[in-house]
């Protein structure tokens, strides 16, 4: 391709609207183009990348023998309603466009697939002998996000893979997640990235079991915390550690003590002069269900550790059926104006014990009447334990469960992990912390859709069984843009040469000079007719211009027909490394050709 032919606009300074290099890379090298809030047009250096990315997901997918389709974006809510997922992602994560046609029924605009699979699977798997079977596609999804940023990170239409198989067992799930987790390490491997596979929590997916890979970047969203030795990982989410080991109580008798000023675990600790692994600490939050019943919950838990927000709200929606629910839709920490809707008198903030009466909750029909109460593992053992009062300025102090306490009976793990914990697998190592960009999530999701929507087969005894089902995603344009988040420098984007939208630039840097004319389209001739996708710059620019062009677009090598042609000479310099190389005209086609061959071998 001509580049004086070619949609390429190119920008010196970063657009104010973006925040991370990626987004500000994209835009200022013209790949891509804000149309709306988090909606961009992918503009043809941009498209060249993403059918790059997305045949190279395919080649994978059908390496392992799953057939490609393609669903409907426009999805009848009555099947999200069917799975009990509607009001999750209209109403609790207010994801969905949702939106109502002419004949008053109500739509949603697909962030997801799974009530859809799972509707083709009822209507046509009938016997165990279809199984095992796997169905992908690659389309636009569609997410309401709140605040929409980042540029193709986070926006409100992408480009996804999502694939989902179906079985007659877990046996034969856990065979296709596991080729899904190779298929997966290939993709990204090829796609020339620096990635993690973790442990995930499921989310609105739901199943027993999910792993998300992640692409390693300074500016990802996710915290994923690691060993060294290379046996655990996991997004922050869903992590486990061992908690640091506790200090001895310096109180061994149950009293009532005058502490000023202590609401917080800091102060309260140097008042007392204790440990806060000796501290239970009372953490109150607010949920609704979907149902719209309100419940305080309670959480104990030891007094230098802090609720991981997820864990909690997954054993919250375990317990909605005590409520006649069957989702959280919020989960809060509620502020001095939330609770007066609630409160029926001003509560001991940072001076709560886990006894808090009951009376502190207004009667109403939407409100649950009582505390939902949880203590977290870590405070379960603790001995002689300060806690607070139940009364403004004051704790206890040598208190216990049994004692002064009654244990709650909901015992969870809901604590945070942290950088620095023991693992659980070798309490040698330590937990380390990287940021990553989730680029692909894979779940084991069992029968909770088949179960829900009907969907089942029949056994070779003649039983009707729920199908087992897997879920597998990649995030299509979201990969390409951590790849470049992954991979730039000052001057712009280094694309790996896996997913360059053009493997070499032909820099001519006077385009009234016939001797460089002449060598440039020479070879781009010949490397084109070679099948090394070859951009020609003969812009009427001044070369200086075109350097920085060709670094800022992150084309892996540049060719240019300088002075060194009075040789029969060019300079061919490699963009990752700047390093260059003179070769003869002959000597071009074949060095490239072994450099690219060389690089799409090693990844």
């Amino acid at each position: 391709m001509r580049l004086s032919q070619m949609l390429l606009v190119t920008l010196r300074e970063d657009p104010v609207e973006a925040e991370i290099p990626s987004h500000k890379l994209l835009l200022r090298a013209g790949y891509i183009r804000r149309i709306g809030s988090g909606i961009y047009a992918y503009l043809p250096m941009m498209w060249r990348v993403l059918k790059k990315v997305s045949q190279i997901v395919r080649e994978e997918m059908d390496a392992t023998g799953a057939q490609e389709c393609l669903l409907p974006q426009l999805q009848p809510s009555e099947l999200w309603k069917e799975s009990g997922r509607w009001d999750t992602y209209t109403k609790a994560e207010g994801i969905m466009f949702a939106l109502i046609d002419r004949q008053k029924r109500e739509l949603g605009l697909g962030p997801t697939h799974e009530e859809v699979i799972t509707t083709v699977a009822k209507d046509m798997i009938r016997s165990y002998r279809q199984l095992p079977l796997n169905l992908y596609q690659i389309q636009t999804k569609f997410r309401d996000e709140i605040r929409p940023r980042f540029g193709l990170m986070r926006g409100r239409e992408f480009i996804m893979k999502d694939a989902y198989s179906f079985h007659t067992d877990h046996e034969s799930l856990k065979k296709t997640y596991q080729a899904m987790d190779q298929a997966y390490r290939n993709m990204f491997s090829r796609s020339g990235l620096e990635f993690r596979a973790v442990e995930a929590d499921s989310g609105a997916i739901g199943g027993s079991g999910s792993q998300e890979f992640m692409v390693l970047a300074d500016a990802g969203e996710d915290e994923i915390l690691y060993t060294e030795d290379g046996k655990y990982s996991a997004n922050v989410e869903k992590a486990v550690s061992l908690p640091p080991d506790l200090e001895p109580s310096p109180y061994n008798t149950y009293e009532k003590l005058e502490t000023p000023n202590t609401s917080t675990i800091d102060t309260l600790c140097q008042f007392l002069k204790c440990s806060a692994t000796s501290v239970v600490k009372n953490v109150l939050y607010q949920i609704v269900y979907d149902n719209g019943m309100t419940v305080l919950v309670l959480v104990s838990i030891r007094g230098d550790q802090d609720v991981n927000e997820v864990k909690l709200q997954n054993e919250l929606v375990k317990l909605a059926d005590q409520y006649d629910a069957t989702t959280v839709l919020a989960l809060t920490v509620p502020e001095v104006a939330t609770q007066e809707k609630w409160a029926s008198k001003p509560l001991p903030l940072g001076y709560m014990a886990p006894d808090l009466a009951d009376d502190y909750i207004k009667s109403a029909k939407d409100i649950a009447p009582q505390f939902l109460r949880l203590v977290d593992q870590t405070a379960v053992e603790l001995k002689n334990f300060t806690t607070g009062s139940n009364e403004s300025g004051y704790h206890v102090v040598g208190a216990n469960w049994g004692e002064q306490f009654q244990l709650p009976k909901l015992v969870v793990d809901v604590r945070k992990a942290s950088p620095g914990d023991r693992a659980i697998h070798d309490p040698n190592q330590t937990l380390k912390s990287a940021r990553g960009i989730e680029v692909g999530h894979i779940f084991q999701l069992g029968t909770k859709y088949s179960s829900a929507m009907g969907a089942t087969y029949t056994s070779e005894q003649g039983e009707e069984i729920p199908l087992c089902m897997g879920c597998y995603g990649v995030g299509v344009s979201r990969l390409a843009q951590a790849a470049v988040e992954q991979s730039y420098d000052k001057d712009g984007i280094i694309w790996p040469v896996a997913i360059a939208p053009y493997h070499v630039i032909i820099t001519i840097p006077n385009v009234g000079d016939t001797q460089q004319m002449a060598a440039a389209e020479k070879l781009y001739t010949q490397l084109n007719e070679a099948g090394i996708e070859t951009l020609l710059d003969d812009r009427n620019e001044r070369a200086g211009v075109k350097f920085k062009d060709a670094d800022l677009i992150g084309i892996p090598y540049r060719i240019v027909t300088g002075r060194s042609l009075k040789d029969g000479k060019v300079e061919v310099v490699e963009r990752a490394t700047h390093k260059s190389t003179e070769l003869s005209l002959e000597e071009v086609l074949p060095t490239l050709k072994q450099w690219i061959d060389t690089a799409l071998r090693t990844v």
